[in-house]
């Protein structure tokens, strides 16, 4: 029995597999003992089949491609993504803020930057993919016209950035709404709607629009809205806005202006004067073009026109009371009646017939007046009033509260060339002629004897009382000096005076008692033959004296020939005339022979003088 079990054993060792030899009977034929042997495994074929099934069903992914992933899992912070490969990606949630309504199973696109880095994950981007074909996007939008969300980041001069697809887009203030935004931080992290509006490729500049899409829908309302309306309806409005020229009114999705002449019929300064802002106000139409959905409005239509309402038993000649509410320089408007105004004209406000008055001279604005109704046209709304007819006409008695030779106290009022326009009283003005100024200067223009609203004393010269004309003087208040200067400056005596003008004609000398002389060049050389200057003080001889021009003719170099011809034992060219008839007729005679002599070289330059003088006066 034993050495039969023993035999058995020795026959199942001899059919058993020998170490390191292929067996008889294996799992799997093509198993490699020898990579066993070695310390490795070789896969069969099954188990290679089954990788290569497992590696199927994963999608084929490159770096720096634009795919579409499905999301599978949202938090504040990441947003997961898979795209079908062995890993899923992990995005920040921040670039999908324009997008609130991002949920679990969306399909995005996302850009692979890498395929996996240390921790084993998939790197991916959603904005790198909306950069990548944002523009096309966006120029298809504005393409089509579609309607795009986007993401409003920050304010920004004149409106707002937007994140459309990935790209800053600008928002400008006035296409956020129709209606005037007055804070636009409200906007700031919002997700609205837009449509492009505009597209710079060059500058890769995007304009957008949120009222654009706002337009379109009241559009089709206006368009209702207009189709329904009637000149004469009256409907309720809002205001929703007020410029300088009127105030506009929501009628409902149709907006209407109410021009500033049709917000009251009396006189307003601002359309605030009557209306305000949101509010509620009932309005007529007074007409309305449907092509171009303008309607206008009118607020004063809907009460009566005062014109209508005014006291019937008004008539010409009546006493009126009214308020300035309105000022030009031919007159003023007196609004005698909420709505009713007339017009003082400025002839009508003074009996001063001088167009150099005007109507702020009298009147400004606010002033509460009494007119007398001068003219009323009723059909035209129109009527004329003055002020001057509750006073008596001054002119009616010139001549008995002005007579001729008169002096009275004027006040300077305006200046001409040709002299001073004075007012005596309210009504009543003269003319002072620049040459009835003074009776020694000689006064070029007005301004440089005296001022405006100074007094100045006159003397009334003539009377026009048809043409409402005085003709008055200043000089003619004293008598005339040059009957006493006749026996002063008598030919050949010696004066001092002051050179107070000077040119290349000669100059004027001022004397005594603020008489003028004149003086030619060669009249100007002194002992040392240098020429006399202007301001310079020295003594001058009389050549001439002539009361009826009221002219002296002077000279300072004839005193040093005189004086050397008198050395030498001659007749001086000017002598003093002798006190003695007979010597006095002769003494005469030989100075005005003298002074012609000397005077014959200067005719032209005092006949240049004479001419100026005259031409100023």
């Amino acid at each position: 029995m034993a050495e039969e079990k023993n035999q058995e054993v020795i026959e199942e060792a001899a059919s058993a597999p020998k170490l390191g030899a292929p067996a008889s009977v294996s799992p799997s034929d093509d198993f490699d003992w020898e990579t066993y042997e070695n310390g490795g495994i070789k896969q069969s074929n099954n188990q290679s089949d089954l990788a290569q099934a497992y590696e199927s069903t994963l999608s084929s992914i490159k770096e720096n491609e634009v795919v579409e992933g499905t999301v599978i899992s949202i938090d504040k912070r990441e947003v997961v993504v898979s795209i079908g490969s062995k890993s899923d990606g992990v995005i920040p949630a921040s670039e999908f803020r324009y997008n609130p309504d991002l949920k679990v199973g969306d399909k995005v696109e996302v850009y692979i930057e890498s395929q996996e880095n240390k921790k084993g994950q998939l790197i991916l981007s959603h904005r790198q993919a909306r950069l990548n074909k944002s523009w096309d996007r966006v120029n298809e939008a504005l393409e089509s016209g579609e309607i795009i969300k986007g993401y409003i980041k920050c304010r920004t001069t004149g409106g707002m950035i937007v994140d459309i697809f990935g790209i800053e887009a600008f928002l400008p203030g006035s296409q956020i709404d129709v209606k005037p935004i007055r804070d636009y931080d409200i906007f700031v992290g919002k997700t609205m709607e837009f449509k492009v509006v505009k597209i710079n490729n060059e500058f890769k500049n995007v304009v957008v629009s949120h009222k654009a899409l706002i337009e379109a829908e009241l559009e089709a309302q206006k368009k209702e809205i207009i189709s329904h309306l009637e000149k004469g309806q009256v409907l309720e409005g809002t205001v929703k806005n007020i410029t300088n020229y009127g105030a506009f009114v929501d009628l409902g999705g149709v907006d209407g202006l109410i021009h500033i002449n049709d917000l009251s019929w009396g006189r307003i300064s601002s359309p605030e004067d009557v209306v305000q802002l949101d509010q509620k106000i009932n309005v007529v139409i007074l007409d309305f073009d449907d092509e171009k959905k303008r309607i206008q409005l009118g607020l004063k239509q809907l009460s009566p026109q005062p014109w209508d309402t005014l006291d019937t038993e008004l008539k010409e000649g009546d006493k009126v009371k009214g308020k300035v509410v309105a000022m030009t320089d031919y007159g003023a408007f007196i609004e005698i009646a909420p709505g009713v105004e007339g017009l003082i004209h400025v002839s009508e406000m003074s009996w001063s017939q001088h167009s150099y008055r005007s109507a702020q001279d009298f009147l400004k604005v606010g002033d509460e007046v009494e007119a007398v109704v001068l003219n009323l046209n009723r059909e035209e709304r129109k009527m004329s009033l003055g002020i001057k007819q509750l006073k008596a006409d001054p002119w009616q008695d010139i001549e008995v509260k002005y007579p001729i030779g008169s002096v009275h106290t004027a006040k300077v009022h305006n200046f001409t060339n040709f002299g001073v326009f004075v007012e005596l009283e309210e009504g009543v003005d003269g003319l002072v002629h620049i040459s009835d100024l003074s009776w020694t200067k000689k006064v070029k223009h007005p301004s440089e004897f005296t001022k405006v609203g100074d007094p100045m004393e006159v003397k009334v010269l003539d009377i026009d009382k048809e043409n409402r004309k005085l003709s008055l003087g200043h000089k003619q208040i004293e008598e005339n000096p040059w009957n006493i200067f006749e026996q002063t400056f008598i030919v050949g005596s010696i004066h001092e005076g002051t050179i107070v003008e000077l040119n290349e004609r000669g100059a004027v000398i001022e004397l005594q008692d603020g008489v003028q002389g004149f003086a030619t060049p060669k009249h100007l050389v002194k002992e040392d033959g240098s020429q006399a200057k202007l301001d310079e003080k020295i003594e001058f001889k009389v050549l001439e004296f002539n009361k009826d021009a009221k002219r002296i003719i002077l000279s300072h170099s004839r005193i040093k020939e005189d004086a050397d011809r008198i050395a030498n034992g001659e007749e001086p060219l000017t002598k003093v005339p002798s006190k003695k008839g007979s010597e006095k007729k002769e003494s005469q005679n030989v100075a005005t022979t003298n002074v012609e002599k000397t005077t014959l070289g200067d005719l032209d330059a005092l006949q240049n003088l004479k001419e100026e003088l005259e031409k100023d006066k």
